[in-house]
């Protein structure tokens, strides 16, 4: 039997997405849920701690955000334009993928202009080719000291990558509060968001406690966050992601595997990258490559048997992704109590762990 698409469409209240985060990370609340007996507690972050003993494994996922949205301007006309870089295609020709706003208005040959009130530091771009509707391929360029490498540049340009749902302008605790407290490798336009909840002490809290924690890397795209426009999931097709798992990393998860401690994945694109990186014996492989990993219901996880994850949007690859985890029908009962229970919802709101 095929699954459908409109089996996962629920009524969110536009107040359940939260605009901002809690005042604390380990403060938000956590729903914690039983997937063998139903129950669901209604809890603190921070006592995470309590259902994680010596030898269970924690893996985050270690990516950084960068500063992927720039605003300039049309270099003839001086009509005011967004750019949302998505990957690096060349980075000796600083050629890459992006989103454009508007994008009737930006056409090949276009040369586009981005400047910094606070810096006298000027990037150019030229749009090289159409890939989307909204997307473009653009060749970066600079004048001035070639030293300076294209990222720092970024960084002095670029705002912090707020999805759009957060009805907001971007603000300085941004630039902190959508980051990990553990994030290192540059790459990501949005973050993980299941892992914006751990502080630094409550990580600590959890080594002291026995806990082994682990990392992969996963950059995570905007393909993640695209809707699905096929009824017939088996015809999604996700947007590949670049992802790596170090032999350290296979070596700790299959060490609790063995041991039949608890293995848990802290955010879905852990999961992805973890069961795309599974042995013929049904342990963890070192990897590294890219990833297009629809995970749907009906399917068997191999290698982690606990989740943590925020709240995600109707319809969207990653409640498919929960519902595959917790049950199709169980998941459904999990949101409806969120809702009831007035959880906040998406990247800035409350977080699930499922057991």
């Amino acid at each position: 039997m095929r699954t459908k698409l409109s089996e996962f469409n629920f009524e969110l209240p536009k107040k359940l997405v939260a605009q901002y985060p809690s005042k604390e990370r380990d403060q938000s609340k956590l729903m914690v849920v039983h997937r063998d007996t139903g129950k669901i507690e209604h809890r603190k972050f921070k006592d995470v701690l309590e259902y994680f003993d010596e030898g269970d494994v924690m893996i985050f996922n270690n990516t950084k955000v960068f500063p992927a949205r720039l605003y300039g301007v049309k270099e003839k006309t001086g009509a005011n334009v967004e750019v949302f870089l998505l990957r690096e295609l060349n980075a000796k020709s600083n050629l890459w993928d992006v989103m454009v706003d508007p994008a009737r208005k930006i056409r090949v040959g276009n040369k586009l202009v981005f400047t910094s009130p606070k810096s006298d530091v000027e990037l150019m771009a030229e749009v090289m080719d159409n890939t989307t509707s909204r997307g473009r391929t653009l060749r970066f360029f600079y004048e001035g000291d070639d030293e300076i490498p294209f990222m720092d540049m970024v960084e002095s340009l670029g705002k912090t990558p707020l999805p759009k749902y957060i009805n907001r302008e971007v603000e300085k605790s941004d630039k902190v509060r959508y980051q990990t407290v553990y994030a290192k490798e540059v790459g990501a336009v949005a973050a993980p968001t299941a892992g914006l909840h751990f502080s630094k002490n409550l990580l600590k809290r959890l080594e002291i406690n026995g806990v082994e924690l682990a990392e992969v890397t996963l950059h995570v795209g905007m393909g993640t966050f695209r809707s699905i426009d096929v009824e017939d999931l088996s015809k999604h097709k996700m947007e590949a992601e670049y992802f790596k798992i170090e032999e350290e990393t296979a070596e700790k998860v299959n060490t609790s595997l063995a041991r039949e401690k608890r293995v848990c994945a802290v955010g879905t694109t852990v999961m992805r990258s973890m069961e795309s990186a599974v042995s013929a014996t049904l342990t963890l492989n070192s990897a590294e490559g890219w990833t297009n990993k629809f995970i749907f219901p009906p399917y068997e996880f191999k290698i982690a048997n606990s989740l943590i994850t925020n709240f995600h949007l109707p319809s969207s690859s990653l409640f498919i992704m929960i519902s595959a985890f917790a049950g199709k029908e169980f998941a459904k009962e999990i949101y409806q109590e969120a809702i009831k229970k007035k959880y906040k919802f998406y990247s800035y709101g409350d977080a699930m762990l499922i057991l």
